[in-house]
């Protein structure tokens, strides 16, 4: 690409996504923090419930969604689904990304590692955390955690089932859920709120400033891990310390 001094322009890199809805768009996190960098484009897998059960039923629709969008000229791809890459442990979540790059011969993640990496950039060890997930799926993401290293010492949850009730939680859900689980696990130094549904972009920085520890969401994660994969600028002021020139 030419621009107008007839200098040769890059061009702007596309990172695919496969996001658990069926007819699920590209999530605001990733189109309002890196606008401009990155495009992105998205495969839905038509999950109905946040359950094992849910989860076995779509799994096996991974590869081809990736292969789809690999075909559609993507350069990465980003499993967004935090629990649908964390349900059956580290050795499940290893295994979706192998898959995954097996299918589109492409560099791949999942919300999970996602996470992962964004908790520990911001130096967590301990972490309390906020999810939408029922009894079940908050103790496979406790032991995922617990696996990689860090100490859980509290977590609350909105206990949402069904994909589409994702939808009616507001800000100020995410806001009480927040504070409720920092007020719970004073000597944790890290948030997690893990969903990618939830629409956490402006969280972290609000969470952050009255309590003076870093916020890690799911859906901001995932879209920061998409771009780390393709070494692209990832930091965003304005949106906490995970994105924050700082870190």
């Amino acid at each position: 690409m030419i621009n107008s001094n007839g200098a040769t322009e890059k061009p702007i890199p596309t990172i695919g996504i496969i996001v658990p809805p069926k007819d699920g768009p590209v999530p605001t996190e990733c189109t309002t923090l890196y606008k401009g960098r990155a495009n992105f484009i998205s495969e839905g897998l038509g999950l109905l419930t946040m359950t094992p059960a849910g989860y076995d039923q779509v799994v096996p629709l991974i590869a081809e969604k990736a292969r789809i969008l690999a075909e559609k000229g993507v350069q990465a791809i980003v499993l967004m689904g935090t629990s649908l890459s964390f349900y059956q442990g580290e050795d499940f979540n290893a295994q979706l990304v192998r898959e995954i790059e097996k299918a589109s011969g492409l560099p791949a993640t999942t919300m999970s590692y996602a996470i992962i990496d964004a908790l520990r950039a911001v130096g967590c060890k301990k972490v309390t955390i906020g999810t939408a997930y029922v009894e079940d799926v908050n103790l496979r993401l406790q032991t995922f955690l617990e696996h990689h290293g860090f100490e859980v010492l509290h977590l609350n949850a909105l206990e949402i089932e069904a994909v589409d009730q994702i939808n009616t939680v507001t800000e100020e859900h995410l806001i009480n859920l927040a504070h409720s689980a920092i007020d719970s696990a004073p000597s944790a130094d890290c948030l997690l709120i893990s969903c990618g549904g939830l629409r956490t972009l402006d969280l972290a920085e609000k969470v952050e400033e009255k309590t003076g520890i870093p916020v890690i969401s799911s859906s901001v994660a995932g879209a920061w891990a998409g771009m780390r994969r393709l070494d692209l600028d990832s930091q965003k002021s304005g949106y906490g310390k995970l994105l924050s020139e700082e870190n």
